[in-house]
């Protein structure tokens, strides 16, 4: 369960771990899909970003990775039996045990430790910690038109959402950066690493009491273009905001498709 902001046990830490920064070499997200859905989920996202899947690994044959045309991968499907579709984050880390050690510290929990190490965040958000395995390159955007798969929006209920945004900073070791729009804030990820990452404040109304988290796609001028690009293959439109359109995948999870540039990931003036 999430915890509220009076149960927040940031605070009193963050001095003490703030100063040693975790060594964040790459990011990957998962996308973990119910046994049923999972071919058509993985064989969507194979065709979103241009990329070839592997074969099925893991004890269960679980998981596959998704490698893009160019560039090291950071996109992977998972099978989860009957649970739910989500999305989930892999920190690739050079120290897993002192990862672990500033997770906890930070109010982080240790779910369970199969050779990579289950996390969930103070909000409820699962994340991994794994071995670092030597994935350095950023894969180009994808052509004709250009977008790019590049990054990650944790999506947190309002009550939730100072204590959980200074976790990920304190975390990371990644200063936080407001943005013009109010229910915003960016970490300051290393441009480096495949994915930016985004955190949103959920409006009163959402009813959740857990942290999520969805994809975002770099689109430039060209949504409408890749939005029917997308329909295509098997994704629904949920609407239009101003700033960026809500698709859905075939699996049910929520993407969006934003002006940002493909190249540089930098968002419009008014954003």
């Amino acid at each position: 369960m999430g915890r509220t902001a009076d149960a927040d046990p940031i605070p009193s830490v963050v001095a003490r771990v703030a100063s040693a920064a975790m060594e964040i070499r790459w990011l990957t997200a998962f996308i973990d899909m119910p046994s049923h859905l999972f071919d058509a989920g993985a064989t969507f996202w194979e065709e979103v970003t241009g990329s070839s899947r592997t074969e099925m690994r893991g004890e269960r044959e679980e998981f596959a990775t998704l490698v893009p045309p160019d560039g090291d991968s950071y996109l992977r499907v998972q099978r989860v039996g009957e649970g739910e579709p989500r999305i989930h984050l892999d920190l690739h880390v050079g120290a897993k045990t002192e990862a672990l050690e500033r997770a906890r510290r930070l109010g982080a929990n240790l779910v369970v430790d199969l050779g990579w190490l289950i996390m969930r965040s103070p909000g409820g958000l699962v994340f991994c910690l794994v071995d670092d395995e030597g994935e350095s390159v950023r894969p180009a955007p994808n052509a004709d038109p250009p977008h790019r798969l590049d990054q990650l929006s944790l999506d947190i209920p309002a009550v939730l959402f100072d204590s959980e945004r200074r976790f990920w900073a304190a975390l990371t070791g990644w200063d936080l950066q407001e943005s013009a729009l109010d229910e915003f804030t960016r970490l300051n990820v290393p441009t480096r690493l495949p994915y930016r990452i985004l955190l949103q404040r959920l409006g009163e109304d959402d009813g959740g009491n857990e942290v999520r988290a969805h994809l975002d796609i770099a689109c430039g001028g060209n949504i409408d273009e890749v939005a029917t690009r997308h329909e295509s293959f098997g994704a629904t439109s949920l609407g239009r905001r101003k700033y960026w359109v809500t698709m859905q995948d075939p699996v049910g999870l929520p993407y969006c498709l934003t002006p940002r540039d493909p190249e540089t990931g930098s968002v419009p003036q008014a954003e």
